[in-house]
């Protein structure tokens, strides 16, 4: 005799893989997927301000020389690492996400490892240069 649908349902709320309670589970794709949308968000914010700083100049010549001149303080310099950071990291982890949509999501988790290295190289070789260039003026 088969069984009921109510019954078949219960049977699948009992043999779920998922942890009662949570959807995240501090996973690769969960990450990856949190730090794009943050680094995305992050970028969108910078081109924003650097679109309405830029357009200053029309305005008032002088009061754009102002603005620039307080983007060239050492703690500016410490957000410039933290944009490339965030540029760096979206760039790859998009690469990623188009190479899993065309492949196969069977990679995600090597793929996201390949990322994170990909990112740390490109960082350790740009922010002692930045930096170097920040605090020698």
């Amino acid at each position: 005799m088969p069984k009921s649908a109510g019954a078949l349902t219960a049977q699948r709320r009992t043999t779920s893989r998922r942890p009662a309670g949570t959807l995240y589970r501090g996973r690769e794709g969960m990450w990856s997927w949190v730090l794009h949308r943050i680094t995305g968000v992050a970028i969108f914010f910078f081109l924003l301000v650097h679109i309405l700083d830029t357009a200053l100049v029309r305005v008032s010549p002088e009061a754009y020389n102002a603005v620039i001149s307080q983007y060239q303080t050492p703690i500016m310099g410490l957000g410039e690492v933290a944009l490339v950071g965030a540029i760096v990291f979206h760039a790859f982890n998009g690469l990623r996400i188009i190479a899993i949509d065309f492949w196969n999501a069977k990679y995600q988790r090597v793929l996201f490892y390949v990322v994170i290295g990909l990112w740390v190289v490109t960082m350790l070789a740009f922010t002692p240069r930045h930096l170097i260039n920040v605090f020698s003026h």
